[in-house]
């Protein structure tokens, strides 16, 4: 489950996100969930203000300093990995 915690240190992150407006553009496609229960996977995502519950750290920055380049989308069945990473599974 993608429990994620948004910190603004670049230095406490455990992966450093660029959102982008286009979905051409993007590494990971990202659905929010609406409780814990419906996060999955990577693409899922719970996002908490708990930093200790959460399993993964982000800290959203520009696309030059970004690991992954993600774009959220309204349908589950759109959310997923658009590009190889070696960042898949770091999100659950």
């Amino acid at each position: 489950m993608a429990t994620i915690y948004q910190t603004t240190q670049m230095g406490e992150a455990h992966v450093l996100v660029a959102l982008v407006p286009h979905r051409g553009q993007a590494d990971l496609l990202v659905r929010r969930a609406s409780s814990r229960g419906l996060a999955m996977g990577d693409a899922r995502w719970f996002i908490t203000r708990d930093k200790q519950a959460a399993t993964t750290w982000v800290c959203f920055t520009s696309a030059g300093f970004a690991h992954v380049k993600i774009c959220f989308v309204d349908n589950d069945s759109e959310a997923g990995w658009q590009k190889p990473s070696r960042y898949k599974g770091r999100f659950r």
